[in-house]
C-alpha cells in the first residue's frame, strides 16, 4: 500500500499517461510517430523526485516540473508534443483514480482474508454457548458461532460496497481544460483509459466528478466502523469480569 502512494509511483503513472497519450496522438496523425516513440525511451528511467521538487520550486507547478524533468531524459525537441491538448487535471485526476483502484484491490484481498477467518471461526464455534445481551444486560443464550457469523455478514456487505466503489472510481479523463475535447480527440482518452484499466469519464469538466470520490471514501468509513464494531465486541468479551474470550 505504501508503494502505491509513493511519489515514485505517482510520477510513473504520470509518465504512462503522457506516453500513451502520445501514442494515440501519433495514431491519429496529430504528432510525429518518432516523437511518440522517443517518449518511450524513458520507460526504464527512475524519475528523480528530488530533481522534480527542485524544478517545481522554480516553476511553482507540479506537472510542468515533471514534464521538464521528462524532457531532460528524452530531449526537449523530442518531448515537445508531450501533454499536447491536455490539462494538468487530466494527469492528476486520472492518476489518483489509478491509485485508488490499486488500493482497492489490496483492500479487497485483505477483506477476503478477514472473511475467511471469520467464516472459519463461525463454523468452529457454532456450538460454543455464550450469553446474549440486551442493552448490556444478560438476556438469552446465543453462540459464539452466531457472533462470528454476524461479523462475517457485516464485513461481506462492506466488501460488496467496496467492490462497487472500486467500479465507481475506475474512470479517467483526458478531455482538456474544461472537458470539451477542444484541443484533443476523444480517441486519446479512450486509448489511455484502456491502457490503464479505466473507463472514460462520461461527462467531466476540468476534473473528474467528486461524487465518485465521496462515495469511495464514505465506503471506507463504513468498513472502518465495522472493524471498530468487531474490535469493541471482542475487547468486551475478553474483559476480566466477562472472560468469554481470551
Amino acid at each position: 500500500m505504501v508503494a502505491i502512494w509513493s511519489p515514485e509511483t505517482k510520477f510513473r503513472i504520470w509518465y504512462e499517461i503522457e506516453a500513451h497519450a502520445c501514442d494515440a496522438q501519433a495514431d491519429l496523425g496529430v504528432i510525429p510517430r518518432e516523437n511518440a516513440e522517443a517518449v518511450w525511451k524513458a520507460r526504464d528511467v527512475q524519475f528523480d523526485v528530488a530533481r522534480i521538487d527542485e524544478i517545481e520550486a522554480v516553476t511553482k507547478h507540479d506537472v510542468i516540473a515533471f514534464l521538464t524533468h521528462l524532457a531532460e531524459h528524452v530531449g526537449a525537441d523530442q518531448a515537445r508534443f508531450v501533454h499536447q491538448g491536455m490539462t494538468s487535471s487530466d494527469v492528476l485526476d486520472t492518476t489518483l483514480n489509478v491509485q485508488l483502484v490499486r488500493a482497492s484491490d489490496l483492500l479487497l484481498a485483505g477483506m477476503d482474508r478477514v472473511l475467511a477467518a471469520l467464516k472459519a471461526r463461525a463454523h468452529e464455534h457454532k456450538d460454543t454457548v455464550r450469553i446474549g445481551r440486551s442493552h448490556g444486560i444478560h438476556a438469552e443464550p446465543t453462540t459464539m458461532g452466531l457472533t462470528f457469523a454476524r461479523f462475517y455478514a457485516e464485513m461481506a456487505r462492506g466488501r460488496a460496497r467496496l467492490q462497487a466503489a472500486r467500479e465507481e472510481i475506475a474512470t479517467g479523463a483526458i478531455s482538456g481544460a474544461v472537458g470539451t475535447f477542444a484541443n484533443i480527440d476523444p480517441a486519446v482518452e479512450e486509448h489511455v483509459c484502456a491502457k490503464l484499466g479505466l473507463r472514460p469519464e462520461p461527462i467531466s469538466t476540468q476534473v473528474i466528478p467528486r461524487d465518485r470520490h465521496a462515495m469511495f471514501f464514505a465506503v471506507l468509513g463504513v468498513i472502518a466502523s465495522s472493524i471498530e464494531n468487531i474490535a469493541i465486541e471482542i475487547r468486551h468479551m475478553q474483559r476480566t469480569e466477562v472472560l468469554e474470550a481470551e
